[in-house]
């Protein structure tokens, strides 16, 4: 085989002399090689270049005409043409909202008209329902008398209030149906059928004789099949889930409609300011929210008792524009934070409701509890129908069991089921369990069977009445306590 030829002494040399040379080359030639690398990448793979198009571009047709021509000159005039466009899509947004919230809002009363017989709004005249009224009117159902608007004159609202009703009446062309307290006609009438101050020794018995019951007979009055009212679900959390309609069955088959149940408080700020809807007085003066006179305070209010200390109408609106920090008025839940002022349930918990919208004060519309009127479960509950017949059962000495009540508390309606159990167990061995309804005769049930609230039990002895104190309305600790006081095996 032909050997590998050896290299020359000079070729070594040349070899060893070029190499830094070769080097410098190779360098070269890979440094150009990656630079036509990434001129091909960049190439192929660069964003485009923006089209010079002009403000009448077809993209751009969803952008309010005036904006695009901001946005279009905002290059040569700087950033503050943008912020002045940034603002004008904040105000469309806020329109476009209202226009949304008015169409679902006017769709879900068309729906009450044509669905139902006889809609009726309760108008309290707060900063929402002044809104329903407005929508009412231009689906035109106010004039046309197609919707019925009920209101309650508590005896205790503001003096601006009822004038206020007869300016809306005026503007939009309706008549309210206002319901009082049964047989009362003024302050001075109230006052003498249920006594000074009833709200201050019982805030059940008050709402009940001047809020619930009136209420709950003009329901009944007007036939309603379903009510529209302008609760929200920013109200706060005892109204946080509540839908546009309640159509299920409540107390005798009343539906409930609520227009505004998506909306804010803001938002009906914001439409009464771009429709012109007339507000209650008392909005300019610094109350967000309207309702007895003797337990609403503005807010700010000077002594702190709604939670904000401050200068009375520190924070107000009027004319269609805010005064003062209105996110006090407008945070979640803040509405109503003027009201209730001082007031607490039985139970000690703060009032919240007016007494209308509790739990239940739908339920006793046209019904009684144990058997009676609008009830007709069988019920093992003797019904005392006069004062003698009541007399007669306490003054017998015989042992039974008398209950006291009111068929709008709740807490009786929450005894209902116990107390029946109580009857059917006791009315089997030959003893008498009766009820006696208290909140329309309550001089006599105050004087004659020791009540200061509903419900009141008692059982009857031959040493005359004992008072069940106990709170524990179990049917098992009633029949304890009955057969402790009387001595009767059960």
């Amino acid at each position: 085989p032909t050997q590998p030829r050896r290299s020359t002494n000079f070729e070594v040399v040349l070899h060893t002399a070029m190499r830094p040379f070769f080097g410098v080359v190779l360098a070269l030639c890979g440094a150009t090689a990656l630079l036509q690398q990434q001129q091909h990448w960049s190439a192929v793979h660069r964003r485009p270049d923006p089209p010079q198009s002009s403000v009448d571009d077809p993209r751009r047709a969803h952008v309010p005409q005036l904006l695009r021509a901001k946005i279009g000159a905002s290059s040569s005039r700087g950033a503050p043409v943008r912020a002045l466009a940034i603002e004008e899509m904040i105000d469309k947004s806020k329109t476009d909202r209202l226009a949304h919230l008015e169409a679902q809002a006017m769709a879900a009363l068309t729906a009450a008209v044509e669905e139902f017989e006889h809609p009726v709004f309760p108008n309290a005249m707060i900063v929402g329902d002044c809104v329903i009224t407005h929508l009412l009117s231009k689906l035109d159902y106010l004039k046309t008398d197609k919707v019925k608007i009920m209101v309650v004159d508590t005896f205790h609202l503001f003096d601006s209030t009822m004038p206020f009703l007869e300016t809306l009446e005026a503007k939009y062309g309706f008549e309210a149906d206002v319901f009082k307290a049964d047989g009362c006609e003024t302050l001075e009438d109230f006052e003498k059928t249920y006594g000074m101050g009833l709200w201050k020794t019982s805030v059940a018995e008050y709402d009940r004789a001047a809020k619930v019951e009136p209420f709950q007979r003009g329901l009944k009055t007007l036939a309603a099949d379903v009510m529209i009212n302008g609760r929200r679900r920013d109200h706060g959390a005892d109204r946080a889930y509540i839908d546009i309609a309640e159509v299920a069955p409540i107390g005798g088959g009343l539906a409930k409609l609520n227009p505004l149940a998506y909306w804010t408080f803001e938002d009906c700020f914001d439409y009464a300011a771009m429709e012109g809807v007339p507000l209650h007085p008392s909005v300019a003066e610094g109350y967000p929210s309207q309702g007895d006179a003797k337990d609403t305070v503005p807010v700010p209010d000077p002594e702190g008792l709604s939670g904000v200390k401050g200068d009375k109408g520190s924070v107000r609106f009027v004319d269609g524009t805010w005064h003062g920090d209105k996110t006090i008025w407008l945070n979640y839940g803040s509405e109503r934070i003027g009201r209730f002022v001082g007031l607490s349930e039985e139970e000690g918990k703060k009032k919240t409701e007016c007494g209308i919208h509790v739990d239940g004060a739908e339920r006793s519309w046209d019904r009684d509890l144990w058997g009676g009127v609008g009830n007709d479960a069988p019920s093992a509950v003797v019904t005392l129908a006069t004062q003698d017949e009541a007399l007669a059962l306490k003054n017998s000495g015989e042992p039974a069991v008398i209950v006291v009540y009111a068929p709008w508390c709740p807490f009786c309606q929450a005894m209902e089921p116990e107390f029946e159990k109580l009857a059917e167990e006791l009315s089997a061995k030959g003893i008498t369990v009766a009820k006696y309804r208290g909140d329309v005769d309550r001089p006599f049930v105050k004087a004659e069977f020791n009540v200061k609230a509903f419900p009141t039990i008692n059982v009857v002895t031959p040493d005359g009445l004992v008072k069940y104190e106990s709170e524990d309305r179990a049917k098992e600790q009633m029949l304890a306590f009955f057969a402790e006081t009387t001595g009767v095996a059960v």
